[in-house]
């Protein structure tokens, strides 16, 4: 689990760029630093102060050749990202130099670093817990300013803090069970079963909660998968050129101008949305627009959200109803647009079908009901109730499925309480439900478990 080595990586992206990171973590990461680094008048420098930023070259102990020019820092443990020695190089950006440095590096007796090898020595050493650890990895890709105010809430440890309250209120009763059990010569009195049970509700909605928070959570993450359907000229290609506020698809009369999927990343008001815009659901004999409708047909089906979009100057047909029957089950919007043209459609028939579905009225041609489209997908994101930087948000399937294994396991412990069952059975159910939330923090990960979550980490972090 735990490699003694000194490690090393390339902490910078790939590519060319002003600067690039080495980074060198282990009780070794000094002394490399010095075998490698000279000052601006070609000394060795011995006496490193830590945290301080020092200029010079970085030379080939043997050769002597200049590597490249660079400011260097050392960083002493334990206070650092990984809790060990730490030293970072800062060289120009271009591959050459930073695969050169880290070669050198390598050849001082450091050993490659594996992916998210930095954050897992953190985790090990205490400076992080896993949940946080994660987080790490959710500020790196996160697609929007939202996005980010998660993860950072995540990395400070808010949902840390509200799974150890819940562990804080198991672990009293498990207390309370020990020592009942302990004087089990007497007879369990009503109180105890009444203040055991009453514990067991107040951890169970503090589960539920945070379970609540899932859904929105992984659309703050991952995004949420939008589908623009719709007859031709209804309008999809302009919805997205409204919502991108600029003009990414092809607008004509001309029906079937969109003939594949047109994909593209949109920031609403902080939900990151993956906007997929599909060619016109018609009939046709063109080979390659028959091609872009069967796909809009399983673009339909994989969406997290679908947007039917309806023009309201034209009567709608028998497949248009078919459509509205099919998404009255599915996370959808009715979007009328052309509201500025005489309208044709049952407004009465389409409301009838789809029931508490969203209809927005809008017109793109004149610019009006965007707002009330975004009002509805922020709605939609946070499922009414906004979105505050302090609230835990459940963002990883991983911490949804233990929280969730965890209640059932709570759950079962208040049947086994009602039915009034000896304390016994009571104690393993808190207990594997005690379990399943230190998967969260990973007070009770397996080993397994962590070289998989660290697996999807880049190598420099």
């Amino acid at each position: 689990m735990y490699r003694e080595e000194t490690i090393a990586a390339i902490s910078t992206p790939l590519g060319e760029g002003g600067i690039g990171i080495i980074k060198i973590s282990g009780d070794k990461s000094l002394e490399i630093l010095k075998s490698i680094f000279v000052t601006k008048g070609h000394k060795r420098k011995e006496d490193w102060e830590p945290r301080k930023m020092v200029y010079g070259y970085i030379l080939h102990p043997q050769t002597q050749e200049m590597i490249d020019e660079v400011l260097a820092v050392y960083m002493k443990a334990p206070n650092t990202y990984t809790k060990e020695d730490l030293v970072e190089i800062h060289c120009h950006g271009g591959m050459v130099p930073l695969r050169k440095i880290l070669a050198l590096v390598l050849e001082q007796g450091a050993a490659m670093a594996e992916k998210g090898e930095f954050t897992k020595r953190a985790f090990l050493n205490g400076r992080l817990d896993l949940s946080q650890a994660e987080a790490v990895m959710d500020l790196i890709s996160a697609k929007t300013d939202v996005s980010h105010d998660v993860a950072l809430g995540q990395f400070e440890g808010i949902l840390s803090q509200e799974v150890q309250g819940i562990q804080e209120i198991i672990k009293d009763m498990l207390a309370h069970i020990e020592v009942s059990i302990d004087f089990s010569e007497e007879d369990i009195d009503e109180v105890t079963m009444e203040h055991l049970l009453e514990k067991s509700i107040k951890a169970k909605e503090s589960f539920e909660t945070l379970l609540q928070s899932a859904k929105t959570g992984k659309i703050l993450r991952e995004g949420l998968v939008t589908g623009i359907v719709g007859k031709t000229n209804v309008g999809k290609s302009s919805l997205l050129n409204a919502l991108l506020r600029e003009n990414r698809a092809i607008v004509t009369d001309i029906p079937g101008t969109t003939r594949d999927v047109i994909e593209e990343q949109l920031n609403v008001r902080g939900i990151p949305l993956k906007i997929l815009d599909t060619a016109g659901i018609r009939d046709t004999e063109d080979a390659v627009e028959k091609i872009g409708v069967q796909r809009s047909r399983e673009i339909f089906q994989q969406s997290d959200l679908v947007i039917f979009m309806i023009d309201a100057s034209k009567k709608l047909d028998r497949e248009d109803y078919d459509f509205l029957e099919i998404i009255k089950d599915r996370r959808a919007l009715v979007i009328i647009n052309k509201t500025d043209l005489e309208e044709a459609i049952d407004l009465e028939r389409i409301k009838s079908i789809v029931g508490d579905k969203k209809l927005i009225r809008i017109s793109l041609l004149k610019n009006k009901g965007l707002e009330a489209l975004e009002d509805a997908l922020e709605e939609m994101a946070y499922e009414g109730d906004g979105f505050s930087k302090e609230q835990p948000f459940i963002t990883n399937a991983r911490h949804q499925q233990a929280i969730s294994q965890g209640l059932m396991s709570l759950e079962e412990g208040i049947k086994a309480l009602e039915n009034r069952m000896p304390l016994d059975f009571v104690e393993v159910d808190l207990k594997n439900a005690w379990e399943s939330l230190g998967e969260v923090t990973g007070d009770t990960v397996s080993e397994d478990i962590l070289d998989h979550i660290f697996e999807n980490f880049c190598i420099g972090k």
